[in-house]
């Protein structure tokens, strides 16, 4: 019997958390397209073939003031989570999100693909993609390489800004796949579910990180969510399905258990998840 997998982030900035659940794969994408990843090639084909919702998620404006894709429109991830009873990077209501991704003009008939700037980026991408697919959007992609990969191949960039007609996007069933404190907590004591830190090794380690209490959950396996990538010509993209199964399996991390990622506010943890999930 196949077993959930779970994604947790954990807000160790004053030992509060913000959660996430996962079912199992298999119950759900004979139903419901999951999230992927789509290259370069097959984006410029897309681009020309029909309507895409683009959206760059570079962390600084200024980027995309300078160039981006055609027809992107600009997010920062930081509008997607604010402090919450004094708590930072916590998630917004589902009815925020939905006016949000309204003026950004997502709707369910047309795919949404995220690009980040590449390279020790892909965290913002695979953040908001986690988001979307908890409203159960079908067609969610993140561009392997980035923009970086996407420049270096010589493909079109543009300053224009696109033209986006607001769409009435659903705030009903935001189910975020994710895992609470609890089941964290009893993964610890039971060992009943594999616990994975997404974070650098020093901050496994205790030895960097900016939080009150540094080190890990005792008994967390530390994976560090770059080490999913490997260098393309000059430019960084997913290693091959292969490859990431071994990796993670020589950990203990396979897909006869359960599995709680976690870093310190989710975007980490986001990129682990989408590696396992999809």
């Amino acid at each position: 019997m196949k077993r959930k997998w779970a994604a947790l982030v954990l807000a160790a900035l004053a030992g509060g958390c913000a959660t996430h659940r996962v079912e199992d794969r298999s119950r759900t994408e004979a139903a419901t397209p999951l999230p992927g990843i789509v290259s370069t090639d097959t984006l410029a084909a897309w681009l020309r073939e029909r309507p895409v919702s683009l959206v760059d998620v570079r962390t600084d404006v200024s980027t995309y003031l300078k160039d981006h894709l055609p027809g992107a429109v600009f997010l920062h991830t930081e509008t997607l989570r604010a402090s919450q009873g004094g708590m930072p990077t916590q998630l917004l209501d589902p009815s925020s999100y939905a006016d949000l991704f309204g003026r950004l003009g997502f709707s369910f008939d047309r795919p949404v693909v995220i690009y980040s700037a590449g390279e020790t980026h892909n965290i913002d991408a695979t953040f908001l993609a986690w988001l979307l697919a908890g409203f159960g959007h079908p067609r969610v992609y993140v561009l392997d390489g980035g923009y970086f990969k996407w420049l270096l191949e010589h493909r079109p960039v543009d300053q224009r800004y696109p033209r986006v007609t607001a769409t009435r996007f659903p705030p009903a069933g935001f189910e975020p796949e994710q895992a609470s404190l609890e089941e964290a907590e009893r993964a610890m004591r039971t060992g009943d579910a594999v616990l994975v830190d997404a974070r650098p090794p020093d901050q496994y380690a205790g030895e960097a990180g900016a939080q009150i209490r540094r080190g890990h959950i005792p008994g967390a396996i530390s994976h560090y969510w770059q080490s999913d990538l490997t260098l393309a010509g000059f430019g960084h993209v997913w290693k091959p399905p292969a490859q990431l199964r071994a990796e993670y399996a020589a950990q203990g991390i396979t897909r006869d258990k359960a599995i709680i990622a976690y870093c310190n506010s989710a975007t980490e943890a986001s990129h682990v998840h989408f590696t396992l999930r999809y």
